[in-house]
């Protein structure tokens, strides 16, 4: 006889509690938990040799020097930017995430894509949050309403699984994941029980029937995917969408891959008829630059293999409290603390007694260590009123001791400022490599921030 097993689960993360808790331990929300219950067979082993017996099957372990390896086929779409985040096109019997704030672009984008790709695959586009004719009206608005996508408005997998095993579709979208209904589970739509169910299920459908599944999902306002964590962890891809509403670019960002390079980026505008694709995104980010300004340094970042030109800009200001005020935009705060502190220290430059505002310009967020020199260089152009040469550009990770680190990938970035017109880069000693005289752009080496600050502002 089948016990009934009670247990709670929190619809924010995931966490579950033999009783109900009013605050979440794991992720401090309150009034999140939910009551689910399921029937546990009784089962014993007491006197079963089952434990003993070997089982046969076709999954038997092999050696991996045995395995052949066998390079999977992509199929490119008509959006070189969405090719070059998936790693080279599409993979068949993917499960890709696409996550992003609501109006951002992320139903638009995959309609423009499958739209085009339904002129040579089978598409179903599974819709729990529009119907039909919504879904009409703004293909009609984007161009694409002659295409032969199929439409599905259902929120039921089982529905959902039998239209599938009907039509055999070569992609399938799901938007969105938090909409759809595992009608087995007894738990409210968009719960953490139903979204790893259902997650599960596309997994299954994916891999063993070998369809590209793109799942829609939302976030959070800490700009997570809303769901438990596990939910990026059993798809294959987890796209970012990302942008600004006081700005028409949209950042399509690679933070897990199994089929390609992590932290890609693609760089779409949004338009009256769409998403346009930006080919050029550094040459977008320094169009608006202001000649004869301070506070202003290039650096050249990387985005999984896309060498990218951002302006970082400093404003230093006499503070007038006694607590000196930090604000970062597009830039670690932690990690513009630290330079401020080893500025001050190595480079002998008084600003605890000043206010400090860092900004990466366009919205972009520039996370990687290689930004160092540059926004050191912003802030003490600023701090000094002194204007850095609108030809130089900066690369460098720097240390407590005010040294100047080696950086990646140093020849695609040099490439990149010479491409982009730049005169002087400035990076890392140790980066220093004879080749690198070479590439139609002069390159200096430091090996501090003093001997940076020396050579740049005198």
């Amino acid at each position: 006889m089948a016990k009934i097993k009670t247990k709670y689960e929190c619809r924010s993360c995931g966490y579950v509690s033999a009783s109900y808790l009013g605050r979440c331990p794991n992720c401090g929300a309150w009034n999140q938990f939910e009551q689910e219950s399921e029937a546990v067979a009784n089962r014993s082993t007491k006197g079963s040799p089952s434990r003993l017996i070997k089982k046969t099957g076709t999954n038997d372990p092999v050696k991996l020097n045995s395995v052949q390896a066998e390079k999977e086929e992509r199929i490119l779409t008509s959006s070189k930017e969405l090719n070059r985040v998936l790693g080279g096109g599409i993979v068949p019997g993917s499960l890709v995430l696409i996550g992003g704030d609501p109006g951002i672009g992320k139903s638009t984008l995959m309609l423009q894509i499958m739209s085009d790709l339904a002129k040579t695959y089978k598409v179903l586009y599974v819709s729990g949050e529009e119907s039909a004719s919504q879904i009409k009206l703004r293909a009609n608005r984007l161009d694409l309403g002659a295409s032969d996508m199929l439409l599905y408005p259902e929120t039921d997998m089982e529905d959902i699984r039998q239209q599938i095993a009907e039509v055999e579709p070569d992609f399938v979208i799901i938007d969105s994941i938090q909409t759809m209904n595992e009608p087995s589970l007894d738990s409210m739509t968009g719960s953490a029980s139903q979204v790893r169910e259902v997650t599960s299920e596309l997994m299954k459908i994916a891999k063993m029937q070998a369809i590209t599944v793109f799942v829609i999902g939302h976030v959070t306002k800490e700009g997570t995917i809303a769901g438990p964590k596990i939910l990026e962890h059993m798809v294959d891809t987890v796209l970012y969408f990302e942008g600004d509403e006081h700005h028409a670019y949209r950042i399509l960002h690679s933070v897990k891959n199994r089929f390609g390079a992590a932290n890609e980026i693609g760089m779409f505008e949004m338009v009256n008829e769409g998403l346009q694709e930006v080919t050029n995104p550094s040459a977008i980010f320094l169009d608006e630059r202001l000649p004869q300004s301070t506070g202003s340094a290039i650096v050249v970042s990387l985005e999984g293999t896309r060498p990218l030109l951002a302006e970082i800009q400093a404003l230093v200001t006499p503070t007038a409290f006694g607590y000196a005020k930090r604000t970062t935009s597009g830039i670690d705060y932690n990690r513009a603390a630290l330079l401020l502190a080893v500025l001050e220290k190595r480079g002998n430059l008084m600003l605890q007694n000043q206010d400090v505002y860092l900004t990466a310009t366009g919205g972009i967020r520039l996370n990687e260590p290689a930004v160092d020199l540059a926004v050191i260089m912003a802030i003490a152009s600023s701090y000094k009123n002194q204007e850095i040469s609108p030809t130089d550009c900066f690369v460098g990770e720097v240390g407590l001791t005010g040294e100047v680190r080696r950086v990646n990938k140093i020849e695609a970035r040099i490439k990149e400022a010479a491409k982009t017109g730049f005169k002087r880069i400035y990076i890392p000693k140790h980066n220093m490599q004879a080749g690198l005289k070479n590439l139609g752009i002069e390159v200096i080496p430091v090996a501090s921030i003093r001997q940076a600050l020396k050579l740049v502002l005198g």
